[in-house]
């Protein structure tokens, strides 16, 4: 199992967003700041930017975490095209095109809170 944190605005938009929108499954919501999301091998543990849990305790030089950031996740999808279609169709926000590489196609896509995911359709 692999796990990746994000920090989020609104755990239940991302929470909505990333099972109706992007294939995860919840594996725990035990309140408004936390929850834990499964695709495959990925966990994703979403946390609140601000309250009590650990995750979102400021550092010791003041900064907090927040969302947002060029980090990401990738997802494997079959038909960019139409990944990217549908979820245009659903009002997703893109940072860019569809971007022709050399092991495959790519597009960065922003959850709701401005958190990159990538989506890769390999050649």
């Amino acid at each position: 199992m692999v796990r990746v944190r994000y920090i989020v605005d609104d755990v239940e938009a991302a929470v909505s967003f990333y099972t109706t929108h992007l294939g995860f499954t919840v594996e725990m919501h035990p309140g408004p700041g936390f929850a834990a999301l499964s695709r495959g091998a990925l966990r994703l543990l979403l946390n609140a930017a601000g309250g009590e849990g650990g995750a979102a305790q400021p550092m010791p030089d003041g900064r907090v975490p927040e969302p947002g950031g060029w980090n990401r996740i990738q997802l494997e999808v079959s038909d960019l095209d139409a990944a990217v279609a549908g979820l245009r169709e659903a009002g997703a926000r893109f940072r860019n095109e569809i971007v022709d590489g050399r092991g495959g196609r790519q597009i960065l896509l922003d959850d709701p809170s401005g958190n990159a995911v990538e989506l890769f359709e390999p050649r």
